[in-house]
Order: structure tokens, then C-alpha cells, then sequence
């Protein structure tokens, strides 16, 4: 079943001495004021003017985000509805969705109004559990999460980021979503790009893209994510709507309808022990 699986910290020091005898001389250029704790602090000291934008936006963005309150979230639970579309197209009627996700690679997602289609992924292993049963994901399903959650915001944030290692570039600007917005392409060491794009005005993140290829056929492929409808939820600015594309088309939607923070899971949660069901009685929905 391939159903949307969808969500690190800086402080710069500076001090300054005033001359005693002479006149002061002028005011350095002054360069986003950054904690250290952050994952792009690195890059404050660079005297390349692409990188020293690009640093700039993606501190104004983690900033906006929430700062240290976005940067040291450790769950996440999410309710709502998400669509599959073809072709661009819906595919079917939705399905209403609870998520809770808990950094860095736990996930348990569970459709349907009882709750009782769970889909779960631990690390690099997932697995769906029915009624029938809990068995392991498909291998092509689970491949596609994992590049979905690797790709992620957060982990390029928190991971890719604070890597020493790891390139940043300013792109110009570019429209999205009938928008400008400042584009900045993030490079790990790996070779592997993000390019995140980034609302000039509310430094808020307006969509995600990246690039693949292919297992089966070696074509490169591009998947964006598109997020808007912001609204602060316990310090944090959340997405509220998040639209997958994949080469151009639409290919899921999510509405989110309630956001927790921190909830605390127990361990539990990301356990498959105890999550197979019974089988139904006759009569009962199959």
C-alpha cells in the first residue's frame, strides 16, 4: 500500500571593542546573528557571496520555522485526510489518516475511520499491519518511503545541514505557486542535492524538490513537495496542506486538521508486538 509517510539548531557570538585614544573605525558588515547549537552556524564565517545568501535565507527560514522550538521538536502527532491522484487526477476518495512520527526514523501511520490499517516504519525495516496480520512492506513501497524520509525536511535540516561537509547555494529566484520566492540548493556529501524554496516575505519554506533515478528503468525522476496554509502550533509555523509531485503531476495531497507537539509516545507506539487483529466474525466488514 503506498500511502504518504508525511515533516536541527544555530548561536554566532560576536563582540566588539571600543578604541580608547582614536575614533572608532566603521561598522563591519553585520551577518545573520546565529546560535551555535544551529545546524547552518558553519557556514557564518564563509566569504563566498552565493553561500553567505544562502546562509542567510536558510536562517531566516529556521528562524520563521520557530528556532530552537522547531529545531528540538521530538514528536509529532497529525490528523486529517490525504488523496491519491493519477495523471493528475484524484484516485479513489481519500482516506483520513493519524500520524505520529518521533525523530529520527519512527513512523506509525493508521487509515480508515477504525483505525485498524497501520503502516509502520522503524528505521530502514516497515511493515502493515491488518487484521489479517502484520507482514513486512513491499520492497518498492518501503524504498520509496525511505527516499520520501531521507529527502524530508526535517532530516535535510537537522542531518544534511549540520554535516561539516555538506555545500549550500544560492539559486536566484524562480515563481512558485504564483509566487517569488528565493531558491537554495542544499549539497551533502554524497552528491545528493534539496532545493528548498523559500517565501522572501514570511522566510517560510514554499516547496521541497529533488532528484532521482529510477531503479528499474535508470530515468531521473523529480519529486516536490509543496507545503502552504501555515499556522503556528505550540511556537511552531506548520503546513497545514503538503502537495506531492512527481515529474509535474500531482500525485497526493494531505489536509491536516489537528497538530501536537511533544507528545511524549510511549515505546509502544513503534512496537509491532501486539498490533495484529483478529479476524472478522461473519457478518463483520471485511
Amino acid at each position: 500500500m503506498r500511502k504518504l509517510a508525511i515533516f536541527g539548531s544555530f548561536v554566532l557570538l560576536a563582540a566588539s571593542a571600543l578604541a580608547q585614544t582614536a575614533p572608532a573605525p566603521a561598522a563591519p558588515a553585520q551577518t545573520p546573528t546565529t546560535p551555535a547549537a544551529w545546524p547552518t552556524a558553519h557556514f557564518a564565517a564563509t566569504k563566498d557571496p552565493s553561500v553567505q545568501k544562502a546562509f542567510q535565507i536558510l536562517t531566516d527560514m529556521l528562524k520563521a520555522l520557530g528556532g530552537d522550538t522547531y529545531l528540538n521538536v521530538r514528536d509529532m502527532k497529525s490528523e486529517g485526510r490525504g488523496y491519491a491522484f493519477y495523471h493528475g487526477r484524484p484516485s479513489g476518495q481519500g482516506l483520513e489518516f493519524w500520524r505520529f512520527w518521533e525523530w529520527p526514523d519512527k513512523e506509525r501511520v493508521e487509515f480508515t475511520k477504525q483505525r485498524d490499517v497501520i503502516e509502520l516504519f522503524v528505521g530502514d525495516k516497515g511493515y502493515e499491519i491488518t487484521y489479517k496480520g502484520t507482514t513486512t512492506q513491499d520492497p518498492k513501497d518501503l524504498q520509496d518511503y525511505l527516499r520520501r524520509r531521507d529527502h524530508s525536511l526535517e532530516w535535510v535540516i537537522r542531518k544534511w545541514l549540520a554535516a561539516s561537509d555538506t555545500m549550500i547555494l544560492y539559486n536566484g529566484t524562480a515563481i512558485v505557486e504564483q509566487n517569488l520566492t528565493d531558491q537554495v540548493t542544499i549539497l551533502n556529501s554524497t552528491n545528493d542535492s534539496v532545493t528548498l524554496s523559500v517565501d522572501p516575505r514570511s522566510h517560510l519554506p514554499v516547496r521541497k524538490t529533488y532528484s532521482y533515478r529510477d531503479p528499474l528503468d535508470r530515468q531521473l525522476d523529480d519529486e516536490a513537495e509543496v507545503f502552504s496554509n501555515y499556522r503556528l502550533v505550540q511556537g511552531i509555523q506548520t503546513p497545514m496542506s503538503i502537495v506531492r509531485h512527481r515529474n509535474g503531476e500531482m500525485t497526493s495531497q494531505r489536509f491536516i486538521t489537528s497538530v501536537t507537539y511533544n507528545n511524549g509516545f510511549p515505546p509502544a507506539m513503534f512496537e509491532t508486538k501486539g498490533l495484529t487483529y483478529n479476524q472478522p466474525k461473519s457478518g463483520e466488514r471485511k
